[in-house]
């Protein structure tokens, strides 16, 4: 790959990404005791998730279930490795043009879909495309951009300006620009693709609704030889089948893990951490994984005026939120930035005066200076994600006590995520978001997130991804998160560390940006 002057923040990311791989304490697979040679294994991997996915379409979706499946199922140009660092996955090599406007992709050849056409350049260009104007960090940090088809196994990337972070939005897990045949990404209808046919180590096997996600081996994968890094390299498909089973109860996952049920139980309540830490059974896997964020919704309703918007913020006891989400404190961190801490080219604290307050004084002179009359402040919510649910209650209690007349309406994820996209239907939401590699990732930022359309976020993150320097990017950086704060468009509540368990007849896991079982196989 050619180099030139915009490859400035390579550097920086290489120097964080190392802290961000170590973020936590997790057990690798080489901690977990090693099965004896002669053992069998089971043609079965059954993992207990907290909900089920609203699609497995994972350019259309910011959810993080449906793409910690989708993964399984599709593949990318780009991926990121475990020190999260972009590495080649179907692109074979790469060149950037030296005014940095134009990018050469070389595919690999061979790779099969799962319906058995070969991939080409006409599919990554369908695909790559469709995904320019579905996922919503891509059509803002990507406008009138476009791919295009050089021959049979050459793809072009044309952009209207050089930035620093193109390979990286294109390696980025969080709605990743999946490779799909191009027949598929014609017959797509507005709510997204009718086919889940992909590239990767398992093939979608049957989806019984509110049920399970089966997925099956898919025998003609072409892996990559490099080990296994991330996301990055070899991708053995170890079992032959993995059942993704949908169990929202959190009592019973539990019980499920510890009697072996399921192999793998996601999302652990942190209320039955110190249980299962003293189970022999199971091997607990933990890592700073995000912050817990509240929405404002600036755009409709009772909170598009200001001062009613600072009243929540000046009502907020982050900490009493945070101890009723995650219940031990060294699970959680209170800070404003809603960047990693870890990263020290993006940890800023820009806008912790309006962070924490814990002032209800302060909540109800805005309330009178805001004309509110008691208006219903919605707060829309899911149990299928216990820290968001607690959270929720929490934050509606504090806002009640301040004189905000605050209702809860909970939903099932699916629906809780049509609501979320829809400002017409809610207020306020908590959600958890996994940390991402730069600001310009953030749903924060995301005009389609929270309906946050402001020129300050548009030119803060030019700002950022054209700066001179890091120090500038940073500078830019610390300025759009103090808006964000400010203008009251969202606040981070805190930064949590996320928990999962395993039996220790699991082999070949690996708890990374989501969690990887193409490597995993059980021991009978």
């Amino acid at each position: 790959m050619k180099k030139n002057k915009f490859t400035y923040v390579a550097a920086a990311i290489l120097s964080i990404s190392m802290l961000l791989a170590a973020c936590g304490k997790s057990p690798s697979s080489a901690d977990t005791e090693p099965t004896p040679e002669a053992a069998e294994y089971k043609d079965e991997l059954n993992i207990a998730i907290t909900a089920q996915p609203p699609t497995l379409d994972a350019p259309t979706t910011s959810s993080n279930v449906a793409a910690g499946i989708a993964a399984h199922i599709f593949e990318t140009l780009y991926t990121l490795d475990k020190d999260y660092k972009p590495a080649p996955m179907l692109a074979e090599s790469m060149e950037i043009s030296q005014d940095g406007l134009l990018y050469t992709f070389k595919i690999r050849q061979g790779i099969k879909f799962h319906n058995g056409k070969e991939l080409t350049a006409e599919d990554v260009v369908a695909s790559m495309n469709r995904w320019l104007i579905t996922s919503s960090r891509a059509k803002v940090l990507l406008a009138n951009a476009k791919f295009e088809q050089v021959d049979k196994y050459t793809v072009t990337l044309k952009v209207e300006q050089a930035a620093s972070d193109i390979i990286d939005l294109l390696a980025a897990p969080a709605q990743f620009p999946a490779i799909s045949p191009k027949e598929v990404i014609e017959a797509a209808k507005p709510e997204g693709i009718t086919e889940y046919i992909g590239t990767g180590p398992y093939k979608l096997e049957n989806w019984q609704q509110d049920q399970y996600i089966q997925l099956v081996r898919n025998e003609d994968y072409n892996s990559l030889e490099s080990d296994s890094s991330g996301f990055a390299g070899k991708k053995t498909a170890a079992t032959k089948d993995i059942y993704f089973r949908f169990v929202t109860d959190h009592s019973t996952r539990i019980a499920g893990i510890k009697t072996g049920e399921y192999d793998i139980a996601e999302s652990i309540p942190i209320e039955n951490y110190e249980e299962l830490s003293t189970n022999t059974d199971v091997t607990l896997y933990s890592k700073a994984s995000g912050t817990l964020n509240l929405f404002i919704n600036t755009a409709k309703g009772p909170l598009a005026n200001s001062d009613l918007r600072q009243a929540v913020l000046a009502a907020l006891n982050n900490e009493d939120i945070m101890l009723a989400s995650f219940s031990n404190p060294d699970l959680y961190k209170l800070n404003p930035g809603f960047m990693n801490l870890s990263q020290p080219q993006w940890a800023v604290e820009s806008g912790k005066e309006y962070y924490n307050q814990n002032n209800p004084d302060k909540a109800k002179q805005l309330l009178t200076q805001a004309g509110y009359n008691g208006e219903p402040v919605v707060l829309v919510t899911t149990k299928d994600y216990q820290e968001m649910y607690n959270a929720t209650l929490v934050v509606q209690d504090q806002l009640k006590k301040v004189g905000i007349n605050a209702e809860v309406e909970s939903y099932d994820f699916p629906v809780f995520m049509e609501h979320r996209s829809n400002p017409e239907q809610w207020d306020l939401f908590i959600t958890s978001n996994s940390y991402q590699l730069t600001p310009p990732q953030i749903s924060a930022v995301n005009p389609d997130w929270a309906s946050l359309k402001k020129d300050e976020v548009t030119n803060g993150l030019n700002g950022i991804r054209f700066a001179a320097s890091n120090e500038q990017a940073k500078a830019e950086w610390e300025k759009l998160q103090s808006f964000l704060y400010e203008y009251g468009a969202a606040s981070v509540l805190g930064h949590y560390s996320a928990a999962q368990a395993t039996r220790k007849t699991v082999e070949g896991f690996d708890y990374f940006h989501y969690p990887v079982y193409w490597n995993v196989k059980v021991a009978k």
